[in-house]
């Protein structure tokens, strides 16, 4: 017995988009341009110098090559260069730009990244293998960027404080000047260094003036992705409170 011929599907009419739809992709694509054009523009952005006359840099060999005479051109009075990271890592890259930086008239100093994963002693000789006892160098600066909730095994709040307080001191025995504390906000929620150490605060946020810590900062990364001529990368671009 033959089989009834099947019957073909109607295709079906594609859905049309309701007006609340449109106007919420429309709304959507607007907001998107709106961001992307911000980031592009935010990009450029630093501080007014005439509100602001006291600006620089933080370098490290992630930047690449820095042209430190345009840098100056451009501006800048000084720069930070990172030396040292935890108790083993250095930062290729200093003693390069230490050397460039100077023939380019900047100030110069030296910051060393806090690695709560690992003792001060360790951290301490790292820093000072990479950093000459030098009077003109401007204050030393710990970069407090990581928590112990990455650490291999557990760290206790207490050995976190207790670890960088040996460090400051050691490396403030070694610069000769008091040391300027570098927290990103995570840090400061974390350990409080702004309530726990009578120390200058370098506090980061881009664009906006950072409110996280207790007691007024000296120092304010104000963009974190500033593009210039000096360096084919964005720079971190710093400004120190008037």
């Amino acid at each position: 017995m033959a089989k009834a011929p099947r019957r073909r599907r109607k295709p079906r009419s594609p859905r049309r988009l309701s007006a609340g739809t449109k106007a919420a992709l429309f709304l959507l694509i607007v907001v998107a341009i709106a961001a992307g054009y911000a980031w592009h523009e935010g990009r450029s952005w630093r501080p007014d110098e005439a509100v602001w006359p006291d600006q620089g840099a933080l370098i490290g060999a992630a930047d690449g090559a820095i042209d430190f005479g345009t840098l100056a051109g451009l501006g800048a009075q000084f720069v930070y260069l990172e030396a040292s990271d935890g108790a083993g890592r250095k930062d290729v890259g200093f003693a390069q730009n230490f050397a460039r930086a100077r023939r380019s008239g900047l100030a110069v100093g030296a910051a060393h990244r806090f690695d709560p994963c690992a003792v001060a002693d360790g951290q301490s000789a790292n820093f000072v293998t990479m950093v000459p006892r030098d009077e003109s160098l401007l204050p030393p600066a710990i970069l407090l960027e990581s928590t112990a909730d990455d650490c291999p095994s557990r760290v206790s709040d207490a050995a976190v404080q207790s670890e960088l307080t040996t460090l400051v001191n050691q490396i403030e025995a070694h610069s000769g000047k008091p040391a300027i504390l570098a927290p990103v906000e995570a840090f400061e929620n974390a350990y409080a260094p702004s309530r726990r150490f009578d120390r200058q605060l370098w506090l980061t946020r881009s664009w906006f003036e950072p409110d996280y810590a207790i007691r007024p900062w000296l120092m304010w990364t104000a963009n974190k992705w500033y593009k210039t001529e000096a360096a084919h990368e964005p720079l971190r671009w710093v400004v120190v409170r008037p």
